[in-house]
């Protein structure tokens, strides 16, 4: 039995998500110590066999959102395994399931019927849309709600095509969502007793994750200005092409816009175009087509050793395999090498830290079923200790 540790030590969760965003959110709680009870259906979740991986049903992208759960079969077209399902309900602190609202309520187990259960129960639903819009029930995944978000409109104005991020940045940052939302409603129930019901949708997410900075002048009554910022969407903003590679550099407020021009352009100091933050916001154009010219002066290596000491921020390209190897995250611990069944597997880690209960990688992702037998019996032994 693995000793859990960490600030949800304690909490039970029942998850019946899926695919990434759901399975994302539990994965930070089961690093943080809570008892993620996952169940899946006869099939699997379908993440298990999507990338590569050691064996059939443990892909790498499976194993690194599932670590550290526990894996129960449910078929919930069958009565018994239902009674088992709300068994784990009665234990539990958090429900949470990634399907349509009109299925999770079909089998019995929407908020209404979960909370005759367990009132106190924090009940989470990760939809695509919100119930109450002419969109709920539609399917969405991550390229769907980018797209519909802005996010490929924004990569238009850089690039001059839609197109997708290189990452399922809409499942992961909904699952963040889905995760902030769900602890605010524990803390409530840890200060009040009272349970309530959670709704997180992608397309919402998304919206107010794009529009953070993109509402700009649409958000004023008249507008002032069109619904983008311009800094992030400029043609030339993308990393810059020195005598030998690729840097990027942001030189961006004034203290790093002077130390740079002193150091490498000092007629520039007399361009009162540039002379501000705000100036340089009105010719962001000028600014990149400007700095873009002059990389290709140096080396790559040069002008990181120039902008390091002047303060500047600025990064080599790396790419996703180069991380394993990166000097600071080893330095900090970030990669946990844990011991698995089908040998060490190497997680990238609890990216945050806390002094008195951090949190950690309990386990591995476990196989389809593997806790059947277990979390049958802890059930089973509830019931006769309360005289069931």
């Amino acid at each position: 039995m693995v000793t859990r540790s960490g600030p949800l030590t304690g909490i039970r969760i029942v998850d019946l998500t899926a695919v990434v965003m759901g399975p994302y959110c539990t994965q930070i709680m089961a690093d943080m110590g809570a008892d993620v009870i996952k169940v899946e259906p006869p099939a699997g979740d379908v993440t298990r066999y999507i990338s590569d991986g050691p064996e059939h049903g443990m892909s790498g992208v499976f194993a690194n959102a599932n670590r550290g759960k526990r894996s129960i079969v449910l078929d919930l077209a069958v009565e018994a395994d239902r009674a088992v399902l709300r068994g784990l309900i009665e234990t539990a602190d958090v429900f949470i399931h990634s399907m349509r609202a009109r299925a999770i309520a079909r089998l019995g187990f929407d908020y209404a019927a979960v909370a005759r259960i367990n009132p106190q129960i924090v009940y989470t639903n990760c939809y695509g849309y919100g119930r109450r819009g002419p969109d709920a029930g539609r399917p969405a995944y991550d390229d769907t709600i980018q797209a519909e978000c802005g996010l490929a409109s924004v990569q238009e104005m850089l690039t001059g095509t839609p197109g997708f991020v290189g990452s399922i940045v809409a499942d992961k940052v909904t699952g963040l969502t889905a995760l902030y939302a769900t602890m605010m409603a524990l803390f409530h129930r840890e200060r009040s007793g009272e349970g309530q019901e959670v709704e997180v949708g992608m397309f919402e997410t998304m919206a107010s994750f794009m529009l953070v900075e993109h509402a700009n002048g649409a958000l004023f009554d008249p507008p002032t200005g069109p619904a983008f910022y311009r800094r992030p969407v400029a043609r030339d903003r993308r990393p810059y092409r020195t005598r030998d590679g690729y840097i990027a550099a942001l030189i961006y407020n004034d203290k790093h816009w002077n130390a740079f021009v002193g150091a490498v352009r000092p007629a520039w100091a007399a361009d009162r175009c540039f002379a501000t933050v705000g100036e340089r916001a009105r010719v962001i154009e000028r600014v990149y087509a400007g700095v873009a010219e002059t990389m290709l002066e140096r080396t790559t290596v040069e002008w990181l050793e120039l902008f390091h000491r002047l303060e500047i921020p600025a990064a080599a390209i790396q790419t996703p395999a180069q991380l394993f190897d990166s000097p600071h995250l080893d330095a900090v611990g970030f990669f946990e090498t844990v011991a698995t069944q089908h040998g060490p597997v190497r997680f990238p880690g609890v990216p945050v830290s806390l002094s008195v209960t951090p949190g950690r990688i309990l386990s591995g992702a476990p196989m389809l079923g593997e806790h059947n037998d277990t979390i049958r019996a802890e059930l089973a032994t509830r019931r006769t200790a309360v005289g069931e």
